[in-house]
């Protein structure tokens, strides 16, 4: 991100397709998804699973728990690096209430197989999707 982008923070936006404070080489991280490299730490610390929905900020909490069936379920499980919505094309700036319902879907569906189906596919499928034309 560009300096001082954090300055926006106030009006909890997330960062869109061409964001103008995203420099160059944080488009090519994101691109390529090597932004979520250091979320390996969270996992090992126990905070994170490979496998799970991915965190939301909180202003989407607040305001998706009251408009969203069945949303708070989807906060009593850790958090994952990639899931069954990131497989699915449903990443960055993409429709939210969707991604929420893949979320459910995975959280309703676990299974041993489901997580290695999924990490087998982010493996294949490992290009931001939401990047790509």
């Amino acid at each position: 991100m560009a300096p001082d982008a954090h300055t926006t923070d106030h009006l909890n936006i997330s960062t869109a397709r061409n964001d103008p404070r995203l420099l160059r080489f944080g488009a090519f991280l994101r691109r390529w998804n090597l932004d979520e490299l250091p979320q390996f730490w969270n996992v090992l610390r126990g905070e994170m699973s490979l496998v799970g929905p991915r965190p939301e900020r909180p202003h989407h909490v607040e305001r998706l728990s009251s408009e969203i069936p069945h949303y708070l379920p989807r906060q009593l499980v850790k958090p994952g690096m990639t899931g069954w919505a990131q497989i699915n094309g449903l990443r960055g700036d993409t429709d939210l209430p969707r991604r929420i319902q893949h979320d459910i879907y995975y959280i309703e569906t676990w299974s041993p197989w489901l997580d290695l189906q999924i990490l087998a596919l982010t493996l294949v499928r490992w290009r931001n999707q939401a990047e790509l034309p």
